[in-house]
């Protein structure tokens, strides 16, 4: 095929993936991923007490759309030359949930993403430098940091800062970014694979459940 051929197939699969997103329902909202958020800011004496409670309230809410305990676990994730953890909950094509932080002073570029992303903050601060702009604003517990489709913004995360993520868009359209320090600068293939095991884990959970919906639907 010609070149003219792949670029009109490109745009063609562009535009058909932004009518989807634009069109389809979603499981999660933002805003209550916020407030299950908001409302556990400061009432319990450790994070990890926090993550737990976080955890079931987001697993009572939203039933069967959560990986089992059993499966969940923290990984580093590199991108943008910063460092962190994560303890994904829900990743599907479309949507993700998942408690994000950090143990360390770190900072680095948010990349460019094909999604909405939005942090509410459990403890610590988040520093946020949008383009553009010549000063940045810090965010506190209890606030939420909104990053959305298309934007890039420098972030810096002091020692100790915890939060919930929610995430909106064409997700795998996020890897790249958030594996590309992984795969050429610390070389860590091995935290390449947990991380591309416990997506995959989602998308095949996620997909499961919608299948036996759709039966049960077809069958009523």
């Amino acid at each position: 095929m010609s070149v003219l051929t792949y670029v009109v197939l490109i745009c063609f699969a562009i535009f058909g993936i932004q009518y989807w997103l634009k069109n389809k329902s979603y499981i999660f909202q933002a805003k209550d991923i916020e407030k299950i958020a908001r409302h556990h800011v400061g009432k319990d004496k450790s994070i990890s007490a926090t993550f737990s409670n976080i955890a079931l309230e987001i697993e009572r809410k939203y039933p069967g759309h959560v990986l089992p305990e059993e499966v969940r676990e923290w990984l580093f994730i590199n991108a943008g030359g910063w460092m962190g953890s994560m303890y994904v909950l829900h990743a599907s094509l479309t949507e993700y949930v998942l408690f994000f932080g950090t143990a360390l002073d770190t900072q680095g570029h948010s990349g460019r993403y094909w999604a909405n992303i939005s942090d509410t903050l459990l403890t610590g601060s988040y520093r946020q430098w949008t383009e553009g702009r010549f000063g940045s604003r810090v965010y506190s517990p209890g606030e939420t940091v909104y990053h959305t489709w298309g934007d890039v913004t420098a972030m810096h995360w002091t020692a100790g800062t915890w939060m919930v993520e929610y995430g909106r868009g064409f997700i795998p359209s996020t890897l790249g970014f958030a594996l590309a320090d992984s795969i050429f600068s610390t070389t860590d293939f091995i935290q390449i694979f947990k991380i591309a095991r416990m997506y995959a884990r989602a998308l095949v959970q996620e997909t499961l459940f919608q299948v036996f919906e759709f039966i049960k639907m077809m069958k009523k």
